[in-house]
C-alpha cells in the first residue's frame, strides 16, 4: 500500500488518515508506505516541516516508511510542473504498491501524470465542498474517467452527497465515518485538573475549547465574537484556542482578537491561544464544551468527535455532518454570536445530564470500526485488481 499526501501539516484529515494507516499496519495484513509531495508547508502563519509533524513522527515510529519529493508550499515559480527526478521517485514508489490511497483529491495532480505505473487508486475525501477544491475536482473526474480511481472513501454522508452532486458516480462513493482511539480520548479527571492548573484556570470554572487551524472556513471571527459575548456573561469562564496559527505570533489572529474584544480588552485575560498541541485528549478533558463555528467545507469534524469522547459537550454550526454528530449529545446553533454564547452556557449546565448519552455513543465513534471498514474496502479493491480478465462469451 502507498498513501500519497499533499504534505504533512496540522489538520483533521491528516490525523485521521495517518491513524488509519497505523491501524492497518497494526493488523499485520498490509504493508504501508507514505509519499508526501511537500517536505514543508507555510500556512496558517506557521512554517510546518514534515519532520516536526506529529503524524509523521507516529508513522515513522511504527516503522512506516515516509518519503517526500521535497517541495515547499507555496511553490516557487519553477515548481509548477513535476520534474523528471520527481516523477522517477513517484514511479518507483507506485511500482512497489498494489493499491494507492490518495489523501484527498489534491495528490491526483501527481498521480495523473503520464507514464507512471498503473495501480488502482482509492481517494479519501474529507470535505463537503468539492466546488471549492479548484482544479483538484477536475483531476478527480479525469482519474475516474480513465479508470485509475476505482473507489472514493467519504468520511461523511454530506461528503458523498456533495461529490455525487458534483458529478462523481455514486457507486464509487463509500461512506466510512471518522473514528478515534477510545483508549486515548476519554474523560480523564486527573488530566482535567492538571491542564487547568497549568493554565491558571480554576477547577470549577466553565471552559470552552476551540480546536481548529486559522483558516477562513473555520470562521474564527464568529468564534471570537461568540467568545466575547460568553466571557462577558460568564465572569469565571475561560476559552482555549488550539491549532495551527492559533497563537499571538499570528498577526491575523491578533487583529481578529482586537476587532472582537476592542471595547473589552480585559476579557482577553481569559482567552488562551495555545497553538498546535500534541496532548489534545488532555485539553478536551479539561473543557466543558467543544465548539465549532465553521461556515463551509466541514464533513465530519474530528474536533467534535474527540471532544465528545473526552466528555465535552459539542456545540456546532450546521455544516457538513455536524448536526448528525451532535444530535442527542449537544447543540446546533445558527451563525450568531449571541445564540452561540447562550448555547455554550446551556451546554455547561447540561453537561452532567448529557454524560450518559455521550458515554453510550462511544462505540459509534470507534477507531476499530473505522479501520476495519477501510481494510475491507482496500482488500476488495485489491482482489478485484488481481482477478484474471473475464473471458468473452462464446458465440
Amino acid at each position: 500500500m502507498l498513501s500519497v499526501y499533499e504534505g504533512f501539516f496540522s489538520g483533521g484529515a491528516r490525523i485521521v488518515h495517518s491513524d488509519v494507516v497505523l491501524g492497518l499496519v497494526e493488523g499485520g495484513q498490509q504493508d504501508h508506505r507514505v509519499l508526501s509531495i511537500h517536505g514543508e508547508v507555510h500556512r496558517e502563519a506557521t512554517r510546518q516541516r514534515m519532520e516536526d509533524d506529529a503524524c509523521y513522527r507516529s508513522l515513522t515510529a511504527a516503522g512506516v516508511g515516509v518519503t517526500s519529493l521535497g517541495r515547499s508550499f507555496p511553490a516557487s515559480r519553477d515548481q509548477v510542473g513535476f520534474t523528471g527526478p520527481e516523477l522517477a521517485d513517484t514511479a518507483r514508489a507506485t511500482a512497489e504498491a498494489d493499491v494507492i490511497l490518495s489523501l484527498k483529491e489534491q495528490p491526483l495532480r501527481l498521480l495523473n501524470q503520464a507514464g507512471l505505473p498503473r495501480r488502482p487508486v482509492v481517494v479519501c475525501l474529507h470535505r463537503s465542498d468539492p466546488e471549492n477544491q479548484g482544479a483538484a475536482l477536475d483531476e478527480l473526474k479525469a482519474a475516474i474517467a480513465d479508470g485509475t480511481v476505482v473507489a472514493c472513501v467519504c468520511c461523511a454522508e454530506s461528503t458523498r452527497a456533495a461529490y455525487q452532486a458534483a458529478g462523481v458516480p455514486g457507486e464509487l462513493l463509500h461512506v466510512i465515518p471518522n473514528g478515534v482511539d477510545l483508549l486515548r480520548f476519554r474523560p480523564d479527571p486527573a488530566a482535567r485538573l492538571a491542564v487547568r492548573a497549568a493554565l491558571d484556570v480554576p477547577a470549577d470554572a466553565p471552559v470552552v475549547i476551540f480546536a481548529a487551524r486559522y483558516d477562513a472556513m473555520k470562521n474564527v471571527p464568529l468564534f471570537l465574537a461568540s467568545a466575547r459575548a460568553w466571557l462577558a456573561r460568564e465572569p469565571r469562564g475561560h476559552v482555549l484556542l488550539c491549532g495551527a496559527g492559533m497563537t499571538r505570533a499570528n498577526p491575523g489572529l491578533v487583529a481578529d482578537i482586537a476587532a472582537a474584544f476592542g471595547t473589552d480588552p480585559l476579557l482577553t485575560d481569559r482567552l488562551h491561544p495555545l497553538g498546535v498541541r500534541h496532548d489534545m485528549e488532555h485539553l478536551y478533558a479539561a473543557a466543558d464544551v467543544v465548539a465549532l463555528t465553521s461556515s463551509w467545507g466541514e464533513a465530519a469534524p474530528l474536533c467534535l468527535v474527540e471532544g465528545m469522547m473526552c466528555g465535552a459537550v459539542p456545540v456546532a454550526t450546521d455544516v457538513g455532518d455536524s448536526a448528525a454528530i451532535v444530535s442527542g449529545h449537544g447543540f446546533v446553533t445558527p451563525p450568531d454570536p449571541d445564540a452561540i454564547a447562550r448555547a455554550w452556557t446551556e451546554a455547561v449546565t447540561a453537561r452532567s445530564d448529557l454524560a450518559p448519552a455521550l458515554a453510550a455513543s462511544r462505540e459509534r465513534f470507534s477507531r476499530t470500526r473505522m479501520i476495519a471498514a477501510y481494510a475491507a474496502l482496500i482488500d476488495g479493491v485489491h482482489t478485484r485488481a488481481t482477478l484474471p480478465p473475464a473471458l468473452p462469451d462464446p458465440l
